[in-house]
């Protein structure tokens, strides 16, 4: 109760911060997009770590209006960057699943678009598994009409919930994004290594991006390029990052 109090008055009080983590092409290294994520600046404790914070948010429902602030800043920063001609392709933000069981998340993302200036082709909105498949109908028509809007769609964490295929391949999406609990075993656990074969052949056979979180070391960078993997993120390629801090030229190199 103490936590959410906080929260709210953390969300009054500008004490939130928008992180950006780099997202690498694995064919070449280049860093061609960042995600956004949500950091609390608190006055006495310093940053506190989001494992803290975005459970207890996620209770209280306090998630869905951090979510929206964090896509309005992100927004403005990204429309920013290409202004100044950063070598960006795309801006992901996370949807958690109740600002994405609201009714108005269409015209909400639609003013923020409006609002910020920013071409929607460079926002990708990224949603749970899970969140789809609460109520894949609602969802269905929800996708599509954020598609309709000229955005992109990823299913995030996906293998951790439970997907019904005949349903997946109806959703407007373009990419799925492997969980990093799959990737953190890679190359040895033979188990992550055939789940991640299996969801890349799956994405691929289907038309979509392949994009893997997590990724702390090079041997798994090397795995998942060689399985086919699109793009890579995790603090091998680089931690998150206030936007003053986003390296542009730094692109780890993956020797096969």
């Amino acid at each position: 109760m103490e936590v959410a109090r906080e929260l709210r008055r953390a969300l009054d009080q500008q004490e939130l911060r928008v992180y950006y983590q780099p997202v690498h092409d694995l064919q070449d290294s280049r860093l061609v997009g960042v995600e956004a994520l949500v950091r609390w600046e608190h006055p006495e404790r310093g940053l506190v770590p989001p494992g803290e914070f975005i459970p207890i948010a996620e209770r209280t429902g306090l998630i869905a209006d951090i979510d929206a602030w964090v896509l309005d800043q992100s927004c403005r920063q990204m429309y920013q960057w290409l202004a100044q001609g950063a070598p960006l392709s795309f801006l992901a933000v996370n949807v958690s699943s109740r600002l994405f069981a609201r009714r108005e998340l269409y015209a909400q993302v639609a003013q923020v678009l409006h609002d910020t200036g920013l071409d929607p082709a460079f926002l990708e909105l990224e949603v749970t598994e899970s969140a789809v498949m609460d109520d894949p109908e609602d969802a269905l028509e929800q996708l599509h009409r954020l598609r309709e809007l000229g955005l992109r769609l990823a299913i995030d964490d996906f293998g951790t919930g439970y997907s019904s295929l005949l349903r997946l391949k109806r959703l407007p999406v373009q990419k799925l994004k492997i969980d990093q609990g799959f990737v953190a075993g890679l190359p040895w656990d033979e188990d992550d290594a055939a789940i991640v074969r299996v969801v890349i052949a799956l994405a691929k056979s289907m038309g979509m991006q392949v994009h893997a979180e997590g990724i702390e070391q090079v041997e798994q960078a090397r795995f998942l390029l060689e399985q086919g993997c699109d793009l890579g993120q995790g603090y091998w390629f680089g931690r998150p990052v206030p936007a003053h801090e986003v390296d542009w030229s730094r692109a780890p190199t993956i020797s096969l």
